[in-house]
């Protein structure tokens, strides 16, 4: 649990750094997991000769060899469904060690520390996992793969949730350096929503943020990164020669709007009504799979507000 000094941090600059938060066989579990996934896509893709033997790649070999193939596994190995077109076959992945880190104990009473006992799974998460930058396609513009622009992630839900008391937690399975791209931070959430852009990504207009007050946020593997949705950030880029691997997980207090409601939610922690606590990893599973089908035969639901034509987006 958060002490008093850190729950005023968090509310007065709008970040904390945790380390030690969950321990390494939960950490392996994971790594176990998303290896096995990988050596499942690389042998469809081997077998429709698009990448090249893995004899002898380990989890990231295969990774740059199948990003540099144009395959993409990113969304395979993604914890929600895109917010582009759906189809009926998108892919994504659900299993019992990931299941295990998202409702981990040590997360949700940071979690409880900031927003309360009741706490919803927000259906805002994904997996990032981000080469070195060299490795990098000219085209590529997924913030889950490359740099993450400046934003506030307030500002990436719906305006339905604007008031919506919710915190990310940004989970390290690598240690997250400088070099390889860690997080940063203009501390200060005073300011509140500010004007964004869909630029690259969805992005903090031009000339409504003081980058010069970026601070870095470095942590081990095991540690988290906690964000109000105020607050401003961004992630360096990866100038190492290895990928940097997190997870970006957000709780919201249950009942309030997602800010995503046409994706699932679920209760996380419960000590009202625990009965209606996620317990199976499976329900888990099959209420993503079961959004997919009801998405994939509906008319798309964009899940940007902002307009390129803004007169603080020229």
């Amino acid at each position: 649990m958060l002490t008093e000094a850190q729950v005023t941090q968090f509310f007065s600059e709008g970040y904390l750094v945790v380390e030690n938060v969950l321990p390494g066989s939960v950490l392996d579990a994971v790594r176990a997991e998303y290896s096995d996934l990988m050596d499942g896509l690389y042998a469809g893709w081997q077998a429709e000769g698009r990448v090249p033997d893995g004899e002898g790649l380990d989890f990231w070999g295969k990774l740059g060899a199948s990003y540099a193939a144009g395959c993409d596994w990113f969304q395979p190995m993604d914890i929600s469904l895109p917010g582009d077109q759906i189809a009926p076959d998108t892919p994504m992945h659900f299993g019992p060690a990931i299941f295990d880190l998202v409702m981990h104990d040590g997360i949700l009473d940071l979690a409880e520390a900031l927003i309360g006992p009741e706490l919803t799974l927000n259906p805002i998460q994904h997996v990032r996992i981000k080469p070195p930058s060299p490795q990098l396609a000219q085209d590529e513009t997924r913030a889950h793969i490359t740099r993450t622009d400046w934003h506030q992630d307030r500002a990436v839900g719906l305006e339905e949730a604007d008031q919506t008391d919710m915190v990310t937690v940004w989970v390290a399975i690598t240690d997250a350096t400088v070099e390889n791209g860690c997080l940063q931070v203009v501390p200060g959430i005073e300011g509140g929503m500010l004007p964004h852009c869909p630029q690259v990504q969805t992005a903090i207009a031009p000339a409504f943020l003081d980058k010069d007050r970026a601070v870095p946020l470095p942590v081990r593997a095991g540690g988290v990164v906690l964000f109000h949705p105020l607050v401003p950030h961004a992630s360096l880029p990866n100038t190492s020669d290895g990928f940097r691997w997190s997870f970006d997980l957000r709780f919201s207090k249950t009942g309030q709007n997602t800010g995503r409601e046409h994706f699932p939610s679920f209760v996380a922690r419960s000590p009202s009504a625990p009965e209606n606590e996620l317990r199976d990893w499976r329900m888990w599973r099959d209420g993503w799979f079961a959004a997919r089908d009801r998405l994939a035969s509906t008319p798309h639901i964009p899940i940007h507000r902002w307009a390129s034509d803004a007169p603080y987006c020229a």
